[in-house]
C-alpha cells in the first residue's frame, strides 16, 4: 500500500486532501456522508472578528465549468467558532485549519491571538479581503501589502501560518516570496478569480454584488500554472487548489509542485469526491511504483 500521508508545517495529514474554505462549512453536514478522518484536513468556513450576514442575494451564479459566488463571508464570528464548532471538529480525526479574514490588519491580529490557545492545527489567512484603511484595495494584490500583513499577523500567531494567495495579481511568485520573507510557514493558492455574469433579458448582473469569485474546473489550468510558478520561487510548502475535481487533477497539481491540495467546488455536486480522489491517487502511485504521495510533488519534467 502507498502512503498518502503528508506533513505540512509539522502537522501530519492523513492524506493530501483538505476541504477548501467556504465549501465545507464547519464539517457538520458532510460528516453525515463519511467520517471526516477521510480527509487530510478541513479549512473551515472563513471567520471574521465579529459575525457577518454576508452579501444580499442573489449571490451564486453558475457559469460554464464552475460557479461565481459573492457570499460575502457570512459566518458566526471567531468566538462562536472557538466555543461551538471547534470542540466538535477537534474530535473528528482530521487536521483543523482556521481560515481568517478581515478588513484591517488589527482584525487579523486579534483573531490570530484568539486562536493561539485553541486546538486549531493551523491558521490560513485570506488576504483577498479589502483593506478598508487603504481605499478598499485587497491586502493580497501587492508585495508590500502582503509582506506588511504577514509580518504583523506572524508576530501575533503561534500556530503554523498559511497565507492564501489571490490569483488576481500580475506576478503571483513575487507575492509568494513576499509572504515567505515575513514568516509565512506555507502558502495556499489559488483563491477565486474575479468574474461576472449578466442576465441578457434584464441587462442586470446576475449577482447583486455585480462581480464574484469564480471557482470550479474552468480555473484549473490557471491554478496549475500558478502553483508551478510559486513552487519554483519559495522554500515553504505549497498547498494547491483551484478546480480539482478528479484524481487525475490531483496528480497533475502535485506534479506541478503542490505539497498538499484543497478541493472545494466539486464537493457541491459530489460529496464523495475525496474518497474517489484518494482511491485513484493510491492506484496511480502503485502503478508508478511510488511508495509515498510526496514523491509525486514537483516532479514536472522540463522540455
Amino acid at each position: 500500500m502507498t502512503d498518502l500521508s503528508v506533513n505540512i508545517c509539522g502537522v501530519k495529514l492523513n492524506n493530501p486532501l483538505i476541504a477548501a474554505s467556504g465549501t465545507f462549512g464547519f464539517g457538520h453536514e458532510y460528516s453525515e456522508f463519511y467520517p471526516l478522518s477521510t480527509l487530510g484536513g478541513i479549512s473551515c468556513k472563513g471567520i471574521t472578528l465579529k459575525p457577518r450576514l454576508g452579501n444580499p442575494p442573489p449571490r451564486i451564479a453558475e457559469g460554464k465549468g464552475g460557479i461565481l459566488n459573492s457570499v460575502g463571508l457570512q459566518n458566526p464570528g471567531v468566538d462562536h467558532f472557538i466555543d461551538n464548532d471547534l470542540p466538535w471538529l477537534s474530535q473528528q480525526g482530521t487536521a483543523v485549519i482556521a481560515n481568517i479574514a478581515g478588513n484591517t490588519v488589527e482584525e487579523y491580529c486579534m483573531m490570530a491571538e484568539k486562536l493561539n490557545d485553541t486546538t486549531v492545527d493551523m491558521v490560513e489567512m485570506n488576504i483577498s479581503c479589502p483593506n478598508v484603511k487603504h481605499g478598499g484595495v485587497a491586502f493580497g494584490t501587492s508585495c508590500d501589502s502582503v509582506a506588511s500583513i504577514t509580518r504583523a499577523v506572524r508576530s501575533h500567531c503561534r500556530k503554523p501560518l498559511i497565507v492564501k494567495l489571490s490569483p488576481n495579481v500580475s506576478d503571483i511568485a513575487e507575492i509568494a516570496k513576499a509572504a515567505q520573507s515575513e514568516g509565512a510557514d506555507a502558502v495556499s493558492l489559488i483563491n477565486t478569480l474575479t468574474g461576472m455574469r449578466i442576465d441578457i433579458e434584464t441587462s442586470r448582473p446576475i449577482l447583486k454584488n455585480n462581480t464574484g469569485g469564480m471557482s470550479g474546473p474552468a480555473v484549473f489550468p490557471v491554478a496549475v500554472r500558478m502553483v508551478w510558478e510559486v513552487k519554483k520561487a519559495v522554500d515553504i510548502p505549497v498547498i494547491g487548489m483551484g478546480g480539482i475535481s478528479t484524481w487525475e487533477d490531483a496528480a497533475e497539481m502535485l506534479i506541478a509542485g503542490a505539497d498538499a491540495l484543497q478541493i472545494g467546488t466539486v464537493l457541491f455536486n459530489d460529496p464523495y469526491a475525496p474518497i474517489k480522489i484518494c482511491e485513484g491517487l493510491s492506484a496511480f502511485l502503485q502503478r508508478k511504483g511510488l511508495k509515498s504521495v510526496s514523491e509525486l510533488t514537483a516532479t514536472i519534467k522540463p522540455w
